[in-house]
């Protein structure tokens, strides 16, 4: 580049070319576009650092090749953005205001690395998602969509999806079902936040977790301003005293399928539970975050139906289609509905309209059933493959929890312990497990093995693999 030899800090003739070169080659009608974001992104990644000196005009639209006014054109852009600098015969400079862009964006997402096996439970089988399914529905969806539903939506969710909700929710899970009061929401974790902030508005500072329970719950509802108390459980489910003695006017819990334990509460404990939070003015939120997933006799129906007015009801397609698609929904009180509503509004104005209407297609014509039909089968196989490998390698281990669910917990004898000895032991050896313990709010007793075992987005190889491993390292 010619003026690459006469101004001091000038940019390189190879330089130039090597970074302008797309922006010459362009379609004609794109060549000022391509330009001008060359240059910008030569200077954000500091490749032209502060104080460089640019060619005239005149000069670099002869070596490139384009019109003198393109490149006039760019330089103005740029400077009106603050990338340049330049003045009346004093030539164009890379302006000092920019500092280098960041580094390429990091993938955060919960994968393990490292792993041959991984059973922490949490996930299903993200294979089984029903690619050719959801397509369709996704095409359909958008060649019919009315142009009004793609602007803000309604902050409950379209009403096509709350009514398809609200009759799948009937069907399967025996919930009282009002569309009116169905909240489409970003997975259980953003009903949670949803409810826990209003709660907080309402004047609560605590809410009751069980313990064991999901390690989640404490730092969702943390967020939001109350401080989780942990409630112990018994055979049943959650204990009715500890309730009683705690203070707490809100409790969560998941009678369906308790997290971890596998406990499906019972008739009676269900009766109790109701009591409570009539007695107190209070609330229980249930997550029932796999409650279509029962494989010896029909899904237990939901709490809330038993009483909608004190019960608020949480669930997603996390463990039936895929966490990533963040869909859930939230039943709420009557008496909470407004604030919730209102609530959701100010968090997001509203979930995206082109899922809700996708996945309420998906509803609408049975694909979300056979989906859960998919699902069971696999998954009932998978926990009969973990059952009988635990007892093979494991022999006098006790295996329970496993009626529902996409995971069971394992006991093991004695001697495999201490329980943190074990684990790290099954990790040298590419196996990666959760201990009971890491779902408790209080260490207990670590010299029993209670492992939580994810099962469900395992072929049934790889969890014969996984149990082989564990059963070897600790032989070795």
């Amino acid at each position: 580049m010619t003026s690459s030899g006469t101004n001091p800090g000038g940019l390189p003739g190879s330089a130039a070319w090597e970074l302008l070169l797309p922006a010459a080659s362009a379609p004609a009608r794109a060549r000022g576009r391509f330009l001008q974001g060359a240059l910008r992104e030569a200077i954000r990644a500091g490749r032209l650092a502060p104080g460089t000196r640019l060619p005239s005009s005149r000069e670099l639209a002869k070596d490139l090749g384009v019109s003198r006014g393109l490149v006039t054109e760019a330089y103005e852009q740029l400077a009106a953005e603050g990338y340049l600098r330049s003045g009346r015969g004093a030539g164009t400079w890379v302006g000092g205001a920019v500092r280098a862009a960041a580094p390429r964006a990091r993938d955060l997402a919960p994968r393990p690395r490292g792993v041959r096996v991984d059973f922490v439970p949490g996930s299903p089988d993200l294979s089984l998602f029903p690619r050719a399914a959801w397509a369709g529905a996704q095409r359909e969806v958008l060649a019919e969509l009315p142009h009004h539903d793609l602007g803000y939506p309604d902050p409950r969710g379209l009403p096509r999806l709350r009514s398809a909700l609200a009759e799948l929710l009937a069907r399967r899970r025996g919930v009282v079902a009002d569309p009116e009061r169905i909240v489409v929401v970003a997975g259980v974790a953003q009903a949670a936040a949803l409810l826990g902030s209003v709660l907080h508005a309402r004047g609560l500072r605590e809410i009751g977790v069980e313990d064991p329970g999901s390690p989640q719950h404490d730092g969702l509802y943390a967020a939001a301003g109350l401080r989780p108390v942990p409630l112990p459980l018994d055979g049943e489910g959650l204990a009715p005293g500890p309730l009683h003695a705690s203070g707490v006017r809100a409790a969560v819990t998941t009678p369906a399928h308790q997290y971890p334990t596998g406990i499906a509460c019972s008739p009676g404990r269900r009766a109790q539970l109701l009591e409570w939070a009539r007695s107190v003015d209070g609330l229980l939120l249930e997550d029932d975050y796999d409650g279509d997933f029962r494989y010896d006799r029909a899904p237990v129906g939901a709490l809330q139906g038993l009483d909608p007015e004190r019960v608020a009801y949480a669930g997603s397609v996390s463990k039936s289609l895929a966490p990533g698609l963040r869909l859930g929904w939230l039943l709420v009180p009557e008496f909470l509905a407004d604030a919730v509503v209102d609530r959701k509004r100010t968090m997001d104005l509203g979930h995206p309209s082109v899922d809700q209407a996708v996945f309420a297609r998906f509803l609408e014509r049975g694909d979300y059933d056979r989906q859960l039909r998919r699902c069971q089968r696999a998954y009932r196989e998978r926990r009969d493959v973990l059952v009988a490998a635990l007892a093979e390698h494991f022999p006098h281990a006790r295996v329970s929890g496993i009626a529902a669910g996409l995971h069971a917990i394992a006991e093991l004898p004695e001697r495999y312990g201490p329980e943190s000895r074990f684990v790290r032991q099954a990790a040298a050896a590419g196996v990666a497990v959760r201990p009971l313990s890491a779902c408790a709010h209080a260490r207990g007793d670590e010299s029993a093995v209670r492992l939580v075992l994810g099962y469900a987005h395992l072929p049934a190889a790889r969890i014969r693999e996984g149990v082989r491993l564990m059963a070897a390292a600790l032989d070795g």
